[in-house]
């Protein structure tokens, strides 16, 4: 099986990125692969700095929202190596902007460390703000992809370890008398050749996330501020509406690329988290009993390649 190199975005403390170009990619159905939990995948009220309660219903996870309200996904790497892992919010992946399947952009996580990842890839130096919205208003819905609707997926993958067999060094060769002169500045005959380490490849394009996420060089009113002022913009949807993530307000976060190859062709391990309002998982039994009663939303719904940063919403172009 021949892994093959991506582009990544390297995450940097709290806020990450990382990019990948195309690589074959599999049907995702389920909570997840066999495998353990490599990467923690919580969903933070950006508020309150808290993380938001998770219910678990019939096998699935699932977090409450409510229109208007910002969020973050913080990833968390349970490993001693790096590992990549593709993200998704409403089916869409959350750096690209495709219909989300395996085999694109993501973020690699540096060992044992913890980030939050909070909007929209816009371009390396922006991002445009996860924000609950009514499903009509929601980034997916707004680009004609609202049946999934309702789901935070992610897909992880460790990199790839290359073996480097040690090199046999002679032990020293000690000269007496006459022979000294033999031995004087070394033999060639005998002596192991060090092999040059391979090119190292040519590093492609991703990006690094500042540690705050973003609204950096401003003060946290402000940053509030604007966010409550575009919340305010949502137009009233009826009370049992879905809810979704909008593009929202623009944040500065700067990132930068890294190089990863990927240790498998398919991840290890798959991750979702289903959200709704509190309303919607009580009328469905999730917070009470009974089950979702329409079609479950898909974390990684899959389409053609089509690389690069998410693109606005038709109304924004």
């Amino acid at each position: 099986m021949t892994a093959i190199k991506k582009t990544h975005l390297r995450a940097r403390r709290r806020t990450v990125l990382a990019s990948m170009a195309a690589m074959l990619c599999g049907a995702c159905a389920g909570t997840a692969f066999a495998g353990p939990d490599l990467v923690g995948l919580r969903v933070v009220d950006r508020e309150t700095g808290q993380v938001l309660r998770t219910y678990a219903h019939d096998g699935r996870l699932y977090v409450a929202g409510e229109p208007g309200a910002r969020y973050g996904l913080r990833v968390e790497n349970h490993t001693s190596g790096r590992v990549m892992v593709v993200l998704s919010v409403d089916g869409v992946n959350i750096v690209t902007g495709e219909t989300a399947n395996f085999d694109q952009n993501g973020y690699v996580l540096d060992p044992w460390a913890s980030y939050d990842l909070n909007g929209w890839r816009k371009s390396r130096t922006e991002i445009a703000a996860f924000q609950f919205a009514p499903l009509g208003q929601s980034y997916a819905a707004r680009t004609g992809r609202p049946g999934d609707v309702g789901v935070i997926g992610m897909a992880v993958f460790r990199e790839r370890r290359v073996f480097h067999p040690p090199v046999y060094k002679a032990p020293p060769v000690r000269s007496y008398g006459r022979a000294e002169s033999r031995y004087r500045g070394g033999s060639a005959a005998g002596a192991t050749a060090v092999p040059a380490p391979p090119p190292a490849s040519a590093a492609s394009p991703s990006a690094k996330v500042s540690p705050l996420g973003g609204y950096e060089g401003r003060s946290a009113d402000a940053a509030q501020n604007q966010a409550r002022a575009y919340a305010d913009t949502y137009e009233p949807a009826p009370q049992d509406e879905k809810l979704g993530t909008a593009h929202g307000a623009r944040e500065w976060s700067f990132s930068d690329t890294t190089e990863f190859v990927r240790a498998t062709r398919y991840p290890q391990s798959v991750r979702r988290i289903e959200y709704d309002t509190y309303a919607n998982l009580a009328a469905a039994g999730v917070i009470g009993a009974s089950t979702y009663g329409w079609r479950r939303p898909q974390p990684f719904p899959g389409n053609p390649e089509q690389p690069g940063f998410v693109p606005d919403p038709p109304d924004e172009r």
